[in-house]
């Protein structure tokens, strides 16, 4: 096989579309840097990087963690990044055949329009199903509080793995304002959450289930879905 018919490796990043956190009359949405720090690890491997969003279409950012950070100011200014956050597929018109990570972005938002979305769901149990990752950072682990497998099982049950914590939800006081606590309902669907301090780098990999903590998480959390598709 030559090289040019060597099929290019592919992931997905999952946005959330919901923009409003809860009642609190503040914006939220994705995190960019959660984003913009797993695709330069995927564009940096010559991976295809594709995006889709729950409803279609640009997803709310939940803002820049840092604005004078050279990865979100790519992110922020690549014509091709633009374009492919302005005509996002939402999911329901997402194919996932032919890839090898889907990777759920946090961000607030996420909390509301990630869980509870079977199609979603079947997209991602799709590739893992056929020995792709999943793969997750801060609160895009709402994502796999409804992510079941073909014979029904939870993906997170008997699994260790790394979401936003309880106590880092408290400290940034959104605790009564998120609809769940993360770090607690993954508990109590039978996951081990692996958790570090405030703010402090955690990622977790069990097979071919990667998860990322916080923003600080999200670069590694894309070069270990890479090592584990390409070993």
């Amino acid at each position: 096989m030559s090289i040019a018919n060597i099929p290019q490796h592919r992931a997905l990043l999952v946005m959330t579309s919901h923009g409003q956190l809860g009642d609190s009359g503040r914006a939220t949405g994705y995190t960019v840097s959660e984003a913009a720090d797993a695709w330069r690890v995927f564009a940096a491997a010559g991976w295809r990087t594709d995006i889709t969003t729950v409803r279609g279409g640009r997803p709310p950012e939940d803002g820049f963690g840092d604005p004078s950070d050279p990865g979100q100011a790519a992110w922020a200014r690549d014509p091709v990044i633009r374009a492919k956050l302005d005509s996002a597929p939402a999911f329901l018109h997402t194919d996932p055949t032919g890839c090898d990570v889907v990777y759920f972005v946090g961000g607030h938002g996420s909390m509301w329009d990630f869980p509870g979305k079977v199609p979603l769901s079947r997209l991602a149990a799709h590739v893992y199903e056929r020995g792709g990752v999943v793969a997750s950072v801060c609160h895009g682990a709402s994502a796999l509080t409804s992510l079941r497998l073909s014979d029904g099982s939870l993906l997170v049950a008997n699994r260790r793995i790394a979401a936003f914590t309880d106590a880092e939800e408290r400290a940034i006081g959104l605790d009564g304002v998120v609809p769940f606590l993360l770090q607690s309902r993954l508990e109590d669907l039978g996951a081990e959450v692996l958790a570090a301090g405030n703010g402090e780098y955690q990622v977790t990999t069990d097979g071919r289930l990667i998860t990322g903590q916080n923003p600080a998480s999200a670069a590694a959390v894309a070069e270990e879905a890479i090592a584990a598709v390409v070993g």
